[in-house]
């Protein structure tokens, strides 16, 4: 027959009243006094559009196949002067930026076939600190987040379009105007020298006609 005396000797122990810890009045000055350190995030001067977390993947066109880059956070953040959107994924736990590239008006985001969760789309990153070409494919955890990505992001493409037509047409613009003041400047310049060379013309056929 089994002893039940350690569960009866540790109810005992249970039983026994716990001295509260006394209050000596005592005070321990920190041996390291630390300051507080502002942390730039770089992300200062810019307007998140979009935050929604997922999980990372980009194609390994070595291995053939999709390599996880981790797991977080993806944002589109609008700058607050230039007003150029850019994509930024950072890992939940490092922070470790996985994705760094702008949103130009020549991209296309997909739906990754066969999952209705995950979109791909190609970019020129610069999340390893030198521009390379990448196929990125991102999972979120539904649908709808999925869709909501893809039409945000498809949204800000578009508009960056828009806005580099109107940049393209004011230069236009500004070209014109100063080729126009040019050929006018270069007009008025002109009209002095054929005056005078026609009031030389006029004095030559007097000088002719009078020998």
């Amino acid at each position: 027959m089994a002893s039940t005396e350690p569960d009866h000797d540790r109810r005992e122990e249970d039983d026994v009243p716990h001295a509260d810890d006394e209050d000596t009045g005592a005070q321990i000055a920190p041996i390291v006094k630390l300051e507080e350190v502002a942390v730039s995030t770089g992300e200062e001067e810019e307007d998140p559009i979009l935050d929604l977390k997922s999980k990372l993947y980009r194609f390994d066109k070595d291995g053939n196949q999709w390599k996880e880059r981790g797991a977080g956070s993806v944002k589109l953040l609008k700058h607050k002067e230039s007003h150029k959107v850019r994509l930024l994924f950072r890992q939940s736990k490092t922070l470790k930026i996985c994705a760094n590239h702008l949103v130009i008006p020549s991209m296309t985001v997909q739906e990754h076939v066969g999952n209705e969760k995950s979109c791909v789309w190609h970019a020129t990153d610069f999340a390893d600190g030198e521009l390379k070409d990448e196929l990125f494919c991102i999972r979120f955890p539904s649908i709808e987040n999925c869709k909501s990505f893809m039409e945000t992001f498809q949204g800000v493409a578009e508009s960056q379009k828009s806005k580099e037509e109107n940049q393209d047409a004011s230069a236009a613009a500004d070209a014109l105007d100063k080729l126009s003041v040019e050929e006018k400047k270069t007009v008025e310049e002109g009209e002095p020298a054929v005056a005078e060379e026609s009031n030389k013309t006029d004095a030559e056929s007097k000088d002719t006609s009078s020998t």
